[in-house]
């Protein structure tokens, strides 16, 4: 389907391209967010008749987004999820969740205005581009944890994982070296009893001889 732009769409063109798109990102997307018209004779006409109004508004937009996305930018914002050990989420963060909690602060943002190629399925800190505005873009930080001690440790630089499996590493080396102890001293009282049995034998063999 060709479509002449209203906007700048990325990664598609610039206002008053002409571009050709899927019939169904064009009805599900680009034409119904009024980023782009059918491009016919009359729409054709009626892009170049209201050009400057277009431009206009375009930037008064962005302008709108640059303010909204400077309260935003670079912010951090804690996601508390259950995951397992080796830090995979029982579950994901997806686009909707990020939309909703930034939202939360204060700034509307769309669902559709998170840029994430995949739902966040670890824990750890990601970093999460938000376009407000075709020329418009912010990064926000996802800082998903199972805990807020957790989220503290995280935002700090830690890699609570890493720390975990250190952690584990440590108490199963300890755990080793205890009961490698306690064999050896087993080993030395058995071997402590077995000569004192021995001696115990010699004595009484003696004295039968002595009789």
């Amino acid at each position: 389907m060709k479509l002449v732009l209203l906007e700048r769409v990325e990664n598609l063109g610039a206002m008053g391209d002409v571009v050709s798109v899927r019939p169904g990102f064009a009805r599900n997307f680009l034409l119904p967010q009024e980023k782009a018209l059918r491009a016919t004779e009359a729409n054709l006409a009626r892009f170049e008749a209201e050009r400057e109004a277009l431009e206009k508004r375009n930037a008064e937009r962005a302008a709108e987004a640059a303010t909204a996305g400077e309260t935003i930018d670079g912010e951090s914002f804690i996601m508390i999820r259950q995951a397992g050990e080796s830090g995979q989420l029982y579950g994901s963060v997806t686009s909707r969740d990020i939309a909703d909690i930034v939202s939360a602060s204060g700034t509307s943002v769309a669902r559709s205005q998170v840029v994430l190629n995949s739902p966040i399925k670890t824990l750890g800190v990601h970093d999460v581009r938000i376009k407000l505005h075709a020329d418009v873009s912010v990064t926000v930080s996802i800082n998903v944890a199972r805990s807020e001690e957790e989220a503290e440790r995280q935002a700090a630089g830690e890699d609570v994982i890493a720390a975990q499996a250190d952690e584990d590493r440590a108490i199963a080396e300890a755990q080793a070296a205890a009961l490698f102890e306690a064999s050896e001293e087993g080993q030395e009282l058995a071997a402590q009893q077995a000569a004192e049995a021995e001696t115990a034998g010699d004595e009484a063999e003696t004295e039968e001889t002595e009789q």
